[in-house]
């Protein structure tokens, strides 16, 4: 996650493009993007995963954060028209009260299945999952080590690496790890990160993804995009269409 100016109230920071994030203490990095934590969902996730375009998209995210992500995919779906299944694994989960602070006048805080999440959000730390479903949209978010989770197979549509920084998280940008999240990927399914390290590109193309450089958003020269090719037979999964 990029680190550069943003103004701070409080907890929140507020980014250039106007929309919020917050400091994780425990990595002590911010949740998104300090250039533009909104244009960073955008750009990266939403339309990196061509999920602004899909009919029905089923998204898998590795770090809920403070909701930006899931909230940038809520309000396209909902602009489109479209049913959204989406699916973050958090193993800290933010105060709640956080999370609606952060969301204040930003894409979706209206948005019923938002509003039902942070309705059903946990008051203190633990394991378990919240799963809601309001205006054509399912939330699920499991409060578990998505290391050791155990993850769909060749289910998501678009699945978003979103883990704190490889120097500050090293473990969620492992081969080992990548490969697993690798499988999660339904054929024709794309994988978006803002990373473009050399060895997390060469973890992608190592678990059989196709990978592409793109143009970064704000405050990054690129970023990266894996295709798990249709037809690709690799992990002995009965073949099909997103």
């Amino acid at each position: 996650m990029s680190e550069g100016s943003a103004e701070a109230q409080g907890d929140v920071l507020v980014t250039p493009d106007g929309s919020r994030t917050a400091l994780n203490a425990r990595f002590g990095e911010a949740y998104g993007s300090r250039h533009g934590a909104a244009s960073q969902a955008r750009h990266v996730f939403v339309e990196g995963t061509g999920t602004h375009e899909h009919p029905a998209p089923r998204v898998l995210e590795v770090g809920f954060g403070v909701g930006v992500n899931a909230r940038a995919t809520l309000a396209r779906c909902a602009a489109r028209g479209v049913p959204l299944e989406y699916h973050a694994f958090e193993f800290d989960p933010a105060p709640r009260e956080l999370l609606r602070d952060v969301a204040r006048g930003g894409a979706a805080e209206d948005h019923p299945a938002w509003r039902a999440l942070l309705d059903a959000w946990p008051e203190a730390g633990g394991g378990g999952e919240v799963e809601v479903t309001a205006g054509g949209a399912t939330l699920r978010v499991t409060f578990a080590d998505v290391l050791t989770a155990n993850l769909p197979e060749s289910w998501a549509t678009a699945l978003y690496l979103d883990g704190f920084s490889p120097s500050r998280n090293p473990d969620v940008w492992t081969p080992e790890f990548t490969a697993r999240l690798a499988r999660t990927l339904a054929p024709g399914g794309v994988l978006g990160t803002y990373s473009a390290a050399g060895h997390v590109r060469r973890s992608l193309e190592a678990a059989g993804l196709r990978v592409e450089r793109r143009p970064g958003a704000p405050g990054k020269r690129e970023c990266l995009r894996a295709v798990r090719e249709v037809g690709s037979g690799e992990w002995g999964v009965e073949e099909g269409t997103p």
